[in-house]
């Protein structure tokens, strides 16, 4: 058998290797952008099957596939498309779509690739020949019907995102946000010295600790949400450049229903198809949110490497589980890698949030962004680098986290901000001396106020009760 085939388009015939399900279209974007080795994300391409099974659903009620148009199909026929749209958004051809992210910036490549992958799998469902010249299911006339890659992609883009988010990420973060509350109650009775600016504040409890780390988790998932609503508004309807050319006034409202219903998720057809069509704000909003989400992985990370550190010469206040070796010259040496881990995918997120301004801010000109591939490729990276290093972080460090009771306990005595709850008993300035004094002497606060009889002993004794201190005081 030959390697090769020969397929044709409107510039001519191209070579196709042999059982490519793809044709003359994508073969020419491979030869074109061999820049990467980077191809468009498996949950970009089945958003793209699921655009185009909603697309022929409602085409399909609209009796357009069926209907009086160019080689109207029979009903066989539409089902073979739709079967074969479904296959492509269940990952079973994800093997077939080799184009580089970097191709023509609104993404024409790559939804030909779809309609020639679709196309070629209708015809072999239905027992054809998907290497005959002649195409009784047409890419273009069928499977895109009343479409424009400038509506469909980015339509896809977002649907992509929105599921991700929906089912990757927002689950992530609530499971760190469960871990981290568990811990906090866990731990709600340890007492620990609180830091400021890395110096030695006033007491807390390590459950206070935990639980506002906890906090943070529960606003990131509330983010993830609001990234997840800012891109459902779908370009769909507004074909080429939002006039809606070549397709049905109730096309864009009907795509949206049957995406709404395959995901469960309220998309919905945009208000205004030349502002869905041209620019991508929605996108820049959502990716706004996952750097957001980024910036508190980073410093829940951080923040847990740090009350880990030592274990002899740092904080050590929780204890880290043990996962590998820390180092080739130094026997014995662990290392917070987990921690490690989730900072370097949240700065890579971060980063990528400079890329998808730039393509939102400058992209867009007049009716098309065009730099929608590396929008799309750049969101999910972001999504799936969160929810991935989270769910190890969670698995592999915060669920096996310990509390070293003695360690958070150990300081708090020596603390000079003990200091602090005598402020209402003898005021900010005799308290600042006796701090400095403190430090000089290398004594307490309390042993340094017992000496000077700064306070009776049972106000000494309620002053400085580091649990009171750990909350309000009437």
């Amino acid at each position: 058998m030959a390697d090769y085939r020969t397929e044709h388009d409107s510039m001519g015939a191209v070579r196709v290797p042999a059982q490519a399900y793809y044709g003359a279209q994508t073969q020419r974007a491979v030869e074109n952008f061999p820049i990467s080795g980077r191809t468009l994300p498996p949950e970009m391409i089945r958003a793209m099957g699921l655009v185009k099974y909603a697309c022929g659903s409602a085409n399909r009620d609209l009796g357009k596939l069926t209907g009086s148009g160019k080689n109207p199909l029979d009903d066989q026929q539409v089902e073979a498309l739709l079967a074969a749209c479904r296959e492509v958004a269940e990952g079973k051809f994800d093997g077939e779509f080799p184009i580089d992210v970097y191709q023509t910036g609104s993404g024409t490549s790559s939804n030909m690739n779809v309609n020639e992958v679709i196309a070629n799998r209708a015809i072999e469902i239905l027992g054809g020949d998907r290497f005959s010249a002649k195409k009784v299911i047409h890419p273009n006339d069928h499977v895109n019907m009343g479409q424009s890659t400038n509506d469909t992609f980015p339509t896809a883009i977002h649907v992509a995102v929105a599921v991700t988010i929906a089912e990757t990420l927002r689950p992530a973060l609530l499971k760190f946000r469960d871990v981290l509350d568990r811990k906090a109650s866990e731990w709600d009775a340890i007492i620990k010295i609180g830091r400021t600016h890395l110096a030695d504040a006033t007491p807390l409890r390590l459950g206070q600790e935990f639980g506002g780390f906890a906090r943070q988790l529960d606003l990131s998932a509330e983010r993830g949400v609001r990234g997840l609503v800012a891109v459902l508004e779908l370009p769909v309807g507004g074909t080429a450049v939002g006039t809606g050319i070549n397709t049905h006034p109730e096309f864009g409202a009907r795509v949206a229903r049957v995406l709404a219903e395959e995901t469960g998720l309220e998309f919905t057809e945009a208000e205004d198809h030349f502002e869905a069509s041209a620019q991508r704000d929605g996108l820049v909003e959502c990716h706004g949110q996952l750097r957001a989400i980024a910036v508190t992985l980073f410093n829940v990370a951080n923040n847990i490497r740090w009350l880990g550190s030592g274990p002899r010469c740092g904080f050590y206040e929780v204890k880290m589980p043990d996962l590998q070796p820390g180092s080739s010259i130094m026997p014995g040496k662990v290392n917070p890698v987990m921690c490690e881990s989730l900072m370097q995918a949240t700065a890579r997120v971060m980063g990528n949030d400079q890329a998808i301004a730039i393509a939102g801010a400058a992209g867009g000109n007049f009716q098309l962004n065009i730099m929608m591939p590396m929008l799309a490729h750049v969101a999910l990276e972001s999504i799936t680098l969160l929810a991935s290093a989270t769910n190890a972080f969670v698995a592999f460090c915060a669920e096996g986290l310990e509390a070293n009771e003695e360690a958070c306990t150990a300081a708090v005595e020596q603390s000079l901000s003990m200091v602090t709850s005598l402020n209402p008993y003898i005021g900010y300035d005799k308290a600042a001396a006796l701090a400095k004094e403190a430090f000089k002497s290398g004594k307490t606060i309390r042993e340094l106020c017992r000496e000077q009889q700064v306070l009776p002993e049972d106000q000494l004794a309620e002053a400085l009760d580091p649990l009171r201190m750990t909350e309000p005081q009437g």
